[in-house]
C-alpha cells in the first residue's frame, strides 16, 4: 500500500467516522481504531524491507549488531507510542495521549543505555582512562 493509498483510507474513514460521531460516538471511535490498526499494519508491512536493508548495511559495516537491533526497537516503540497516543486523543483522552508519549519516551531512553555505556566505556579507553 502506497502513500496515496494510506492518505486516501484515511481521508474516507475520517469522513465515515464524523458521520458516525454525531449518532455513535462509540462505533467512530471503533472504526477509527480498527482503520488505524489496519493502515498501521500495512505501513510496517511496507517498510519491512527497509528495516531487513538496514540491518544488513550495519552488519556489513563491522558495527556492534546491538546499535542496529536499538535502532530499529526502538522505531518500534516510537511508532506504536504515537499510534496509541493518536488514538487516545481521537478518544479525547489528551491526557492520557501524552502519558503514553511519556511512557515511550522512557522506554526508548531505557532500551538506550546500554548503548550509550558502550560508548562511554570507548571514549573512556581512547582518552587513556580506566574502565
Amino acid at each position: 500500500m502506497d502513500a496515496v493509498a494510506v492518505a486516501g483510507a484515511a481521508v474516507l474513514v475520517a469522513a465515515v467516522a464524523a458521520m458516525l460521531r454525531r449518532y455513535h460516538q462509540e462505533y467512530a471511535m471503533a472504526v477509527t481504531l480498527a482503520a488505524g490498526i489496519f493502515l498501521l499494519l500495512q505501513i510496517l508491512r511496507a517498510i519491512s524491507p527497509v528495516a531487513v536493508r538496514i540491518q544488513a548495511l550495519l552488519s556489513a559495516s563491522g558495527l556492534d549488531s546491538q546499535a542496529g537491533g536499538t535502532l530499529l526497537k526502538s522505531l518500534g516503540i516510537c511508532f506504536l507510542a504515537q499510534f496509541s497516543a493518536d488514538a487516545c486523543r481521537d478518544a479525547g483522552e489528551g491526557a492520557m495521549a501524552s502519558k503514553v508519549e511519556l511512557a515511550g519516551k522512557a522506554a526508548v531512553a531505557v532500551l538506550a543505555l546500554p548503548l550509550l555505556e558502550s560508548v562511554a566505556e570507548t571514549a573512556l579507553r581512547l582518552i587513556g582512562g580506566s574502565t
